[in-house]
């Protein structure tokens, strides 16, 4: 048995996910499978935990200081994991990569300027930047053999010369896309001809699956380090959300001049539990629990995948990385309020979405199978059950 098998009760722990899905989206909470917010239902590995322990053992929770061992932790971890090198000096320590995106269209783009999001694409990069008081400009992907690709030929025609800023999102969510070498330098190339500030969020780039390999941006084009941020974080490697910590790296000294002043007027100070728990996860303890839990992924993802895939008029998208499925309905010939009251009133699962992650997303829902596996079964026993007239 492996340790992600546990089944552990989230209910009444003040869980997002499985706490709110009743209120949100009426799924009873005594019978109802939480496959919505991207966070798994695993503890994280004993090197956390034991970092936790350490400062409860302390007894005190006082203010965070010589935060050394911890970006040195974050070099580690890009160097050994990732082959890249980072700079200890080019790290900012954010609450979250939410509040490192509001905090870099805050600091690199002015009100009304555009922003540019390759959709669908994580529904939180539309909400802060419309919450800034900047424009969305969606940029749609098409599908090709399956899967998501980038025609920057479009793009280019779009551009009015309103837009300061692209956000990717590397790997994808929620298409589980791990970008080639050559798209990458595709967004690059765009970015460039643009003159856009390009944000590259990361946070997925640990859960990529066995025979994927993730390139991280700054490895792809040296010209672009005057307009690169990049973004990562623990929180979804380790299931640590709750601390809200992330990290926005910043190679370009003007570029992180302007970053810092930012995070100056803001009055931004790291949360402690998150400094401990970070620095303990980015360890080699840390990396084996990765391995392990990156296998165990794959096998929820291929029982998902086969067992929707199964259903006529359904069909998972292939995925590369993450955790989270992308479900097209379109097949089943229902409108969406049809086979979204299948899945949630029938089947009693809580999901994400497709339309909040714009324009691309409006047949599909998102499905988080980070969970125990006997979970998944039962949520692939529901979903073909509540489909059963279609088999």
């Amino acid at each position: 048995m492996s340790r992600f098998d546990e089944e552990i009760d989230r209910h009444g722990t003040h869980s997002v996910k499985w706490d709110m899905m009743e209120s949100i989206y009426g799924v009873p909470s005594d019978e109802g499978l939480a496959m919505w917010v991207a966070d798994m239902d695993f503890r994280p590995p004993d090197c956390v935990q034991a970092a936790v322990q350490r400062m409860a053992d302390h007894g005190l929770y006082g203010y965070f200081g010589d935060d050394r061992a911890y970006r040195e932790a974050i070099c580690w971890w890009m160097r050994e994991r990732h082959g890249w090198t980072v700079e200890p000096g080019a790290i900012f320590t954010t609450h979250g990569l939410v509040n490192g995106t509001a905090l870099c269209v805050q600091t690199y783009t002015e009100p009304g300027d555009g922003v540019v999001l390759f959709t669908p694409v994580y529904h939180a990069f539309a909400r802060v930047i419309k919450a800034s008081g900047r424009e969305v400009v969606e940029c749609p992907m098409a599908q090709e053999d399956g899967r998501y690709v980038m025609d920057f030929e479009a793009y280019d025609a779009q551009m009015t010369g309103r837009e300061k800023m692209v956000i990717l999102c590397s790997p994808h969510n929620p298409g589980g896309r791990v970008w080639t070498r050559e798209e990458l330098q595709g967004v690059a190339d765009f970015a460039k001809r643009h003159d856009l500030i390009l944000v590259s969020d990361e946070i997925h780039h640990d859960l990529v699956m066995p025979g994927q390999t993730h390139v991280p941006m700054p490895l792809i084009d040296d010209s672009i380090n005057d307009r690169l941020v990049m973004m990562s974080a623990t929180t979804k490697t380790f299931n640590i959300a709750g601390s809200h910590i992330g990290n926005v790296i910043v190679p370009d000294e003007a570029l992180r001049a302007r970053f810092a002043a930012t995070m100056a007027g803001l009055g931004i100070s790291p949360n402690s539990f998150g400094m401990f728990m970070a620095e303990a996860a980015y360890s080699p303890d840390g990396a084996a629990w990765v391995d392990e839990l990156v296998q165990y992924l794959d096998g929820n993802r291929r029982l998902f995948d086969e067992g929707i895939n199964a259903i006529p008029g359904l069909q998972s998208m292939d995925m590369q990385a993450t955790y989270l499925a992308w479900v097209d309905f379109a097949g089943t010939g229902m409108t969406a309020e049809e086979y979204g009251n299948r899945v949630q009133q029938q089947a009693k699962i809580a999901v994400n979405h497709g339309p909040t992650f714009g324009t691309g997303g409006e047949s599909f829902l998102r499905f988080n199978f980070a969970t125990p596996r006997a979970r998944v079964a039962e949520a692939v026993r529901r979903m073909q059950e509540a489909f059963s007239d279609l088999q």
